[in-house]
């Protein structure tokens, strides 16, 4: 009998199940049991696969979406990245507006994944008409058969998540989770997996991971939106200088802050002790852990499950680059052990 070949359609069909991996190494001094959601293993190496198909798809169900139509979009990277993955296999033209924060890395990838690429100026106001929010929305007034993802805004951002990550989440942890973490920058993937989570145990503890420079963590608190908290900061896809209505701030319980530094840092401890080449928002999460174990947050029998967003590889020109660190002023007499030299053999 001839043996089927077992292949998969389209890299569309690798999107989720992505593993749960125990960290052992940079815990070690930590109370609590430790356990990182690795969204890299995604075919476009993010989160953010997740919601461009999911609202991709909903869109063609509701005839939004009709074949040769633009996709528009606002994006640090990733989400364009996702977005420009799945236009490939399913024949639209896509159009990004990306932050200038946003790696050298990225940009490259998001214009070899075919997509046309506005690099719009980070420090601006959101309503100013340079920023990305500004110039995406200009683009979908002027191109006819245009669609705004507006991941910012858009509830399916949430509902993505709700549907994919919190089951897989809650189905590998057993139903043991007893802390849920992850960044907060549109909000999506907090908001839609804590929802599912916490309805099936509403005990489950959810943590948001806020930048300096961002407004969430106060907003969160407050209900304020400050804009005195708003300055520059390097940590990208994560924090906002204006509330995302994809974040449900109701469900978080509480916001942490972290510096551009110690997760840059952290970043690549990760890579260092556990083999995990991640991104600097995971960096951002797992240095929120740390901080929360030293607050006496998690105990012997606390099961942390966190996001880790996406793969280092984004990030060569930036935390992963002594160049770069040392240009932020990142190294200095503590931290400059992390060098590693090369020796060019002649």
């Amino acid at each position: 009998m001839e043996q089927k070949i077992k292949a998969y359609n389209n890299v569309l069909e690798l999107i989720g199940n992505t593993p749960l991996i125990k960290l052992s190494k940079i815990t070690k001094s930590l109370a609590g049991n430790f356990y990182a959601k690795v969204e890299a293993f995604n075919p476009g190496h993010s989160t953010k696969d997740r919601i461009a198909l999911y609202i991709i798809e909903e869109a063609e169900k509701k005839g939004i979406l009709k074949p040769g139509d633009t996709i528009i979009e606002t994006t640090s990277g990733n989400t364009g990245f996702s977005i420009a993955m799945v236009s490939i296999i399913k024949g639209y033209e896509c159009i990004l507006a990306v932050s200038s924060k946003s790696s050298k890395d990225k940009i490259d990838m998001l214009r070899s994944m075919g997509a046309k690429v506005y690099v719009c100026p980070a420090h601006v106001s959101a309503d100013d008409p340079r920023s990305y929010y500004s110039v995406a929305k200009r683009m979908h007034e002027e191109i006819k058969g245009s669609v705004y993802i507006n991941q910012y805004f858009n509830e399916l951002n949430v509902e993505a998540h709700y549907q994919s990550t919190g089951p897989e989440i809650w189905e590998q942890t057993g139903g043991q989770i007893t802390h849920f973490i992850a960044c907060s920058g549109t909000g999506g993937t907090i908001s839609g997996t804590s929802r599912f989570l916490k309805e099936q145990n509403p005990n489950i503890r959810v943590i948001g991971v806020d930048a300096y420079g961002s407004v969430l963590k106060k907003y969160h608190e407050t209900r304020e939106f400050d804009t005195n908290e708003i300055y520059p900061y390097r940590i990208e896809g994560l924090g906002k200088n204006l509330i995302p209505t994809a974040t449900d701030f109701d469900i978080i319980d509480k916001f942490v802050k972290v510096t551009d530094e110690d997760s840059a840092h952290t970043a690549r401890e990760i890579s260092k002790t556990e083999g995990c080449f991640v991104g600097y928002t995971s960096g951002a999460v797992m240095q929120a852990v740390k901080q929360l174990a030293e607050e006496g947050e998690f105990d012997e029998n606390s099961n942390i499950v966190m996001i880790f967003p996406d793969h280092g590889s984004r990030y060569m020109s930036k935390i992963y680059s002594d160049e770069w660190m040392s240009e932020q002023g990142f190294f200095d007499a503590v931290n400059n052990k992390e060098v590693q030299k090369i020796e060019y053999i002649k």
